[in-house]
């Protein structure tokens, strides 16, 4: 199987999630209990055409991505109350768990695929990079949902920048933004 820039293969898990509390303690604690990181942190991460349920979605999420190894982790934290996959599973669950992500080269097939599984799109989306997001829910098999991520160029290149911060690092600049 061919493997992406950051060392994960095409069409394979390329990043676990959590959604959170406090974005900025849990980046601590995950930074001191797994050594994840450097964190890359995204405050009001912009989401176009999101869409949760089939309906206009206006959470407003911070996020954070790091890496250990080859593979990415992400920290979800929900800004206010609306009604998302994000509040539906931290309301039934509490935080921690909530998605494995997938490379789509093809994302469309890969949407297709899922719901000819009998999965249903929880979340559509459009991130600030311009790929395409869609959350499968695939709870009640897998403990979680799926996020299909549109495998473009640019976030090829925003996992490999993530993945090679991640080699040798030593806990310097824990936390880093991007302009």
């Amino acid at each position: 199987m061919p493997l992406l820039n950051f060392g994960q293969p095409t069409d394979g898990i390329i990043q676990v999630a959590f959604t959170c509390d406090d974005i900025h303690r849990a980046m601590h604690d995950y930074t001191k209990r797994l050594n994840i990181g450097p964190w890359f942190l995204f405050e009001h991460f912009p989401l176009a055409d999101f869409t949760y349920r089939g309906q206009p979605c206006d959470a407003d999420l911070t996020i954070a991505l790091g890496a250990s190894g080859h593979m990415i982790f992400e920290l979800i934290q929900q800004n206010n109350d609306a009604p998302s996959v994000y509040k539906e599973v931290a309301d039934r669950q509490g935080h921690g768990f909530h998605h494995f992500a997938l490379s789509c080269p093809d994302f469309d097939a890969s949407v297709e695929f899922y719901k000819g599984l009998g999965y249903e799109q929880a979340l559509y989306g459009v991130a600030g990079v311009g790929a395409r997001a869609a959350y499968m829910d695939t709870t009640r098999t897998l403990g979680g949902m799926i996020e299909l991520i549109e495998m473009t160029p640019m976030v090829e290149k925003l996992f490999t920048t993530i993945q090679l911060a991640n080699v040798g690092w030593q806990g310097e600049d824990p936390v880093r933004t991007f302009g």
